[in-house]
């Protein structure tokens, strides 16, 4: 069960990465690069943990990725307010 549901986070972050990055293509609103790449690491990180199991899941080098994905939205939120003062 807990593979399966592993498989289903992976699955949902990489389409919502890919979903942003067909959005940002469309508009070129940087705003969604950083939400797709946040996803992408987000799916990488759910994709290890369900590769390297139980006994090490929650070891501190697992919440890296986490880290990255939330900096990453949150440099795409200040990007996007400094980018709307200068216009």
């Amino acid at each position: 069960m807990r593979e399966f549901l592993l498989g289903a986070l992976t699955t949902t972050s990489l389409a919502a990465a890919l979903i942003f990055l067909r959005y940002w293509r469309m508009g070129h609103d940087r705003l969604l690069l950083f939400f797709s790449l946040a996803f992408t690491a987000m799916g990488a990180n759910w994709l290890a943990i369900a590769a390297v199991g139980p006994a090490y899941a929650y070891q501190d080098f697992e919440y890296l990725p986490r880290l990255l994905a939330f900096a990453l939205i949150i440099a795409g939120i200040v990007d996007k307010n400094r980018r709307s003062r200068r216009g």
